[in-house]
């Protein structure tokens, strides 16, 4: 965030950059969701998981967390709500997230599967959004 900047433009420009991100990620551009981190960006989404480092390796993270779904119709949508900006001294900016995965399979009911919060380092650099690093943790893992 520059000095100039407001936090209610950040707050804005941040939430322009996660719609954009989440189209990404639901329509499978992993390349194109991988570019919106840094190019050493860190990457955690499952439980238990080793984190994905830099983009070719968040890119090859999706890929094979995604084909549990070969075959199978779902549609995914990830819904992201509730985000807290805390602009850091070292110029980065500290998101937290709260977030619903929304699936649903042709005929059926839409389930949120899984909700989380999302913790996020961000670097903000005039216009431009990145993600350093990214860590999901799920509500329902205690």
């Amino acid at each position: 965030m520059t000095a100039t900047q407001s936090l209610t433009e950040l707050h804005s420009q941040v939430q322009h950059f996660y719609a954009h991100q989440m189209h990404h990620l639901d329509a499978r551009r992993f390349e194109e969701y991988a570019a919106t981190f840094t190019e050493d960006g860190v990457f955690q989404h499952s439980p238990g998981a080793e984190p994905a480092v830099g983009r070719p390796g968040i890119v090859e993270e999706l890929v094979n967390f995604h084909k549990k779904f070969d075959g199978d119709p779902v549609t995914r949508r990830h819904w992201f709500n509730q985000i807290a900006l805390d602009p850091q001294e070292d110029g980065t900016v500290k998101s937290t997230v709260y977030a619903l995965v929304v699936t649903v399979r042709p005929g059926g009911k839409p389930e949120i599967n899984p909700s989380c919060t999302v913790h996020d380092t961000l670097v903000v650099d005039g216009g431009e959004v990145q993600l350093k690093s990214r860590l999901i943790t799920h509500d329902q893992v205690f």
